[in-house]
């Protein structure tokens, strides 16, 4: 090992990159070997996992720089200063997905901690994990002392465990991202390569390099992954049921959505509150919400902030909430007939018809539109919507024909429904919500809504086809099947 004359974590230009870093990285990933080549860079000290719930930096340690485990559990961020403070150089530690979820919120949005991503293949990580659990050796510095075991695959376990290391690997993107941040990504074989090492402290703003990595740790279970389980065709099988490249994901273009508090609609006194989703038959919901209290549907409360939705849920103590759903096929028709065919989006209406050649009637045709030129406008509609929905069009997505999904999704940032009804099911979802605030059920009220023509009288297999491609993920998300006639 050769270091250079300086232990500078300084740029070329004198001014420090980063204040400290986190080495984000799970079990058996190669994290232990990692942190010793890092620690043996002048300039560098990284302190273990120093945020993980059981102990404090290093198995069976209960302190570090002065701060116990009970004030860490307190105040981990007065940790975290201490660390900078106490340092000489740039400090950092080692911090998996299990650890104290207020330290990765600090730090990953915080452009002055240096991300450090390190991955392993997760099948090796787990068979890994398994053998040092039944060995009871989680690191190797000699290989006289070396233990090896075969242990048994499970393949639900697995998993659970490839659940985990993807959404943590995809929160930390997300964050990144947001934030405009890189990380320096590294693998498990690449840990003992002295160039990558080299790499990553020129990153880190460190002056210093390695003639080698780290001798202190060995390598553990070198063999073949089929050779360190008892049961490797059982492996085989779990492996194989595995989407192992997402190919099942429905693809999801769509803009993200506010959560439209402005829609929300309160009872007059029942706590209760609905979330409407466009062209799943709101009117009636509203008139149902009033009728509860036997009041008029303008003394419903709506038009909410974020201030003034918090104020009700403080007055309403056991308030429910709740949005309705329809059918992927219906609503489009509804959202068709509502507000493309009446003209209640002229700017959609116009660019359909001008730009993608939807045969929309003129508004004084509307009485000589016939069954026939209804079907095609519905069906080419379909067509332009699955594009606007995959962002191939040159109009927003509105919210009267948005998949149900992301509707839903953008409630969640303001008021996550208690419960989602479907529309086919309407009365016994509403009677259930009566039922729950103690108060008898209104009569559900007919639509009001009288489309020029039916549903039922264009549906064909082509129309359920071209619904289906444009809300694959409402038809996947919500299980519905094809569209059926009441």
């Amino acid at each position: 090992m050769t270091p250079a004359p300086t232990s500078s974590t300084s740029t070329s230009s004198g001014v420090r990159r980063f204040d400290y870093f986190i080495l984000l990285a799970e079990m058996r990933t190669g994290s232990n070997y990692l942190e010793a080549s890092l620690n043996e860079l002048p300039g560098i000290v990284c302190h273990g996992e120093a945020f993980n719930a059981h102990f404090i930096g290093h198995k069976n340690k209960d302190e570090l720089l002065g701060v116990t485990l009970a004030t860490r559990e307190a105040d981990p961020l007065g940790l975290l200063q201490r660390m900078r403070a106490e340092t000489t150089g740039l400090a950092g530690f080692r911090y998996f997905h299990d650890h104290d979820p207020r330290v990765l919120a600090h730090c990953l949005p915080d452009p002055r901690c240096a991300k450090i991503i390190l991955t392993r293949n997760p099948l090796e990580s787990y068979v890994s994990r398994l053998i040092a659990a039944e060995t009871g050796q989680w690191m190797l510095k000699d290989v006289k002392h070396q233990k090896s075991a075969r242990v048994r695959f499970r393949g639900e376990e697995f998993e659970r465990y490839l659940d985990d290391a993807q959404a943590f690997q995809l929160q930390l993107l997300r964050g990144l991202q947001v934030t405009g941040q890189t990380a320096f990504y590294i693998g498990y074989d690449d840990i003992g390569d002295v160039a990558v090492l080299n790499g990553l402290a020129r990153f880190l703003g460190v002056a210093a390099e390695l003639a080698a990595p780290s001798h202190l740790l060995k390598k553990q279970n070198p063999e073949p992954i089929n050779d360190k389980v008892t049961n490797p065709d059982d492996m085989a099988a779990a492996l194989a049921r595995l989407d192992r490249f997402n190919l099942s994901l429905t693809p999801n273009f769509e803009p993200r959505r506010g959560a439209m508090l402005p829609l929300f609609q309160a009872a007059a006194r029942a706590p209760l509150l609905y979330q409407p989703i466009r062209a799943t038959g709101g009117a009636r919901l509203a008139a149902w919400l009033a009728a509860l209290d036997g009041v008029a549907v303008d003394r419903l409360q709506s038009g909410f902030t974020q201030k003034s939705l918090r104020q009700w849920q403080r007055q309403n103590p056991g308030h429910l909430s709740f949005t309705v759903i329809r059918h992927p096929l219906a609503r489009a028709h509804a959202a068709f007939c509502d507000y493309i065919l009446s003209d209640a989006r002229p700017e959609a209406r116009a660019v359909l018809k001008r730009n993608y050649k939807v045969p929309l009637p003129d508004p004084d045709r509307m009485g000589r539109y016939g069954l026939a030129e209804h079907r095609a406008a519905f069906l080419a509609f379909l067509r332009v919507i699955k594009g606007n929905l995959a962002g191939q069009t040159s109009f927003r997505v509105d919210g009267a024909w948005a998949s149900q999904s992301a509707v839903v999704q953008g409630f969640n940032a303001a008021q996550q429904p208690d419960l989602i009804l479907r529309e086919d099911r309407l009365a016994e979802g509403l009677a259930y919500l009566a039922a729950e605030i103690g108060r008898p059920c209104p009569p559900l009220p007919a639509d009001p809504a009288r489309p020029v023509h039916a549903l039922a009288d264009i549906h064909d297999e082509e129309i359920e086809a071209a619904a289906r491609d444009a809300y694959q993920r409402d038809y996947v998300g919500f299980g519905f099947g094809p569209w059926r006639p009441d």
